[in-house]
């Protein structure tokens, strides 16, 4: 993993992360929609026009355009599409909040980096050791346990911790104007999936109550898991410090062939990440959506795009450009970026 400039790379964080099956459990958000206007936190402008006719085009029969519903497949990433991603990847934060939680009964960890690190909070020696030593944290934190164990201690995790700007549970933070577009497409007869560098497991649990997406339309990441049979006769999974499969970049069309099946005919990211998902979507026949959301928003949110260590968007934002994708510009297309703050983060 690169870590120039002190900052750990996407993909990087992506390949340790993958070891890793964070699962959530927030309260449902649900989207606010009228009968009139199934976006109400989009402006009106270009973008929210460009989905309302492309939706009307593909799911009305009377039309050139018109798609059967079998067809009509929309992916989404997840961090900085769906939720928020800083200053770091949610599932990097708990995963670093691990640490600090089994340091006591780690003595060796106070002398030994990234775990010193982490410990002491100094950012610059965690981002230096590299890719080795974000896997060697993510085998010390997480290798060995059954998949259920591990789902209750971030369970937990997510009751308790908080987002260092906001103030408000991480999965509070997901985009009211995102939670709107994935059901008035649902109400239009698409099957929506999300597909994301995030790990697999961590998505399959909170995406289905935060986002109306089930399990087994969610595509990520995905660490090594292992089948036991435990003295007591009960079988378990156990997660093992292997990656098995990367879902991010070029990693992207090949986990849609290879879990979905059908190239989407609409997908929303945000970053280079998810470049060439929207290449493999735009490349196929008959209409197509591809969609970008760019983080302009400093004051309700973030602002960054080609410099940022987190979220970096460049090469996906010039070819949009070029090419007349939508590019949802957060500062003005958006009248509201969360859901309203939970009664707790208030």
């Amino acid at each position: 993993m690169s870590t120039r400039g002190g900052t750990f790379s996407r993909r990087g964080l992506l390949a340790a992360a993958a070891a890793v099956p964070i699962l959530a459990g927030p309260p449902w958000v649900s989207a606010a929609r009228s009968q009139d206007d199934p976006l109400p936190s989009w402006n009106d402008g270009a973008p929210k026009r460009a989905i309302l006719d492309f939706v009307g085009r593909v799911s009305h029969g009377s039309g050139r355009d018109f798609v059967v519903p079998a067809e009509r497949v929309a992916v989404f990433d997840n961090d900085g599409t769906l939720w928020a991603e800083q200053p770091i990847y949610f599932q990097i934060a708990f995963a670093l909040d691990r640490v600090k939680a089994l340091a006591p009964e780690h003595p060796e960890w106070k002398d030994t980096q990234p775990f010193k690190g982490i410990i002491e909070g100094d950012p610059k020696a965690v981002a230096a050791s590299g890719e080795r030593g974000l896997l060697q944290v993510m085998a010390a934190t997480h290798a060995g346990m059954t998949t259920e164990a591990f789902n209750g201690i971030v369970a937990d995790w997510l009751k308790t911790a908080r987002h260092p700007r906001f103030g408000r549970p991480y999965d509070s933070l997901v985009y009211q104007p995102m939670l709107e577009l994935l059901a008035y497409l649902r109400a239009s007869g698409f099957k929506t999936f999300i597909v994301s560098g995030g790990g697999v497991e961590f998505m399959r649990v909170f995406a289905e109550r935060t986002y109306g997406v089930p399990p087994e339309q969610v595509v990520g990441s995905s660490g090594a898991t292992k089948f036991e049979m435990r003295p007591d006769g009960m079988p378990v999974l156990v997660k093992e410090p292997k990656v098995e499969f990367i879902d991010d970049g070029p990693g992207k069309p090949s986990g849609i062939n290879r879990f979905i099946g059908r190239r989407p005919i609409l997908a929303f990211g945000n970053s280079d990440g998810d470049h060439q998902m929207l290449q493999w979507t735009a490349a196929g026949a008959g209409p197509r959506f591809l969609g970008l959301v760019h983080h302009t928003d400093a004051e309700r949110e973030f602002a960054y795009d080609r410099q940022s260590h987190v979220g970096r968007l460049d090469k996906a934002l010039d070819e949009a450009e070029r090419r007349g994708w939508t590019v949802v510009d957060m500062q003005r297309d958006w009248n509201a970026v969360f859901p309203p703050a939970p009664r707790s983060a208030r």
